[in-house]
């Protein structure tokens, strides 16, 4: 649910980036690529974290053929992959060992159970965990100021999260259940996240995002039929392009009236620009949030040193 506030947040209101270093998840199409070009745009050094170095040099190229001076870096992360997840991490953190920004953008939606590499369901190993992961390795990175911004969706408040069934070996399959599980699993994780850095008494926030309805690469293993339907749903009520879709998680990215721990969605939760919206009472539940960090510590063998960023 939106909330009131003052004038619209546009891209225009970005302001002068020069000098910060950020990473975007999922950075070779849609929404990830949109927030790194932008980011880029507003003189950001940003490092365009993809599943494949391959997809993340067509995605350099197509920045780069708008922005010539663009500050840009590849490193593959396939979030599916603990393994990959760790060399990123290790890549990114010898490259840049001050971050200002890391952008949780990456996501899959799939119309059948299928596992990662490590043996997790697959929606629910790359939408959550290794985020999760990835974060946890970076943290040290992160300099006083910096932020998180984890893209989750409006799909988190459809469904529930059951810990004792993360995988759905117990009960059907169903994709969307799935989907909302991992978007809910986002939530809890931004909030939990944010609790924990203010904890420490650490100079870094968390923020958590929904980009609207928007028409992107996410829905490409969907069933035909409603990937047909979500995209012309997305066409007609939600925002018009990637970029739209880009506000929210570049406001989150930005704005210096946010201290933390907000929930920013479009203003009609399907389209327009971002403002603070309220998301679903089970995102608040505390000890939801709690257990599922305890569970994705032991899943993932990621533990985050809060210490290291005590102010």
């Amino acid at each position: 649910m939106a909330t009131g506030e003052g004038g619209p947040w546009e891209v225009a209101g970005l302001g002068d980036q020069q000098g910060r270093v950020a990473v975007v998840t999922g950075a070779s199409s849609g929404i990830g690529l949109a927030t790194a070009a932008a980011l880029a745009r507003a003189g950001a050094s940003v490092v365009l974290a993809c599943r494949t170095a391959e997809s993340g040099a067509a995605a350099l190229d197509r920045i780069r053929r708008e922005q010539r001076s663009a500050k840009l870096s590849v490193v593959p992360v396939e979030l599916s992959s603990l393994e990959s997840v760790r060399a990123g991490a290790a890549t990114i953190a010898a490259a840049h060992p001050r971050l200002d920004l890391l952008v949780n953008n990456a996501g899959v939606a799939v119309p059948r159970r299928s596992s990662t590499t490590d043996g997790f369901e697959l929606v629910f190993g790359t939408n959550h965990l290794g985020h999760f992961a990835l974060t946890g390795l970076l943290l040290q990175t992160l300099a006083p100021g910096a932020r998180v911004v984890t893209v989750s969706s409006d799909a988190h408040a459809r469904d529930g999260l059951d810990l004792d069934d993360i995988g759905f070996e117990h009960r059907r399959y169903r994709p969307m259940s799935a989907y909302a599980q991992s978007k809910l699993a986002n939530m809890l994780f931004g909030y939990e996240l944010q609790h924990r850095l203010a904890e420490a008494g650490a100079a870094v926030s968390s923020h958590v995002v929904h980009p609207g309805w928007v028409a992107t690469a996410v829905q490409r293993n969907l069933p035909a039929p409603v990937r047909a339907l979500s995209r012309a749903i997305s066409r007609t009520f939600g925002q018009p392009d990637a970029a739209a879709g880009a506000r929210a998680t570049l406001r989150a990215a930005t704005d210096p009236t946010l201290a933390g721990g907000e929930y920013l969605a479009p203003a009609n939760n399907r389209g327009g620009p971002p403002v603070l919206a309220t998301s679903s009472p089970r995102s608040h539940d505390r000890d939801l949030q709690r257990r599922l960090w305890a569970e994705s510590e032991r899943l993932t063998g990621v533990t985050y040193p809060f210490a290291a960023l005590a102010g």
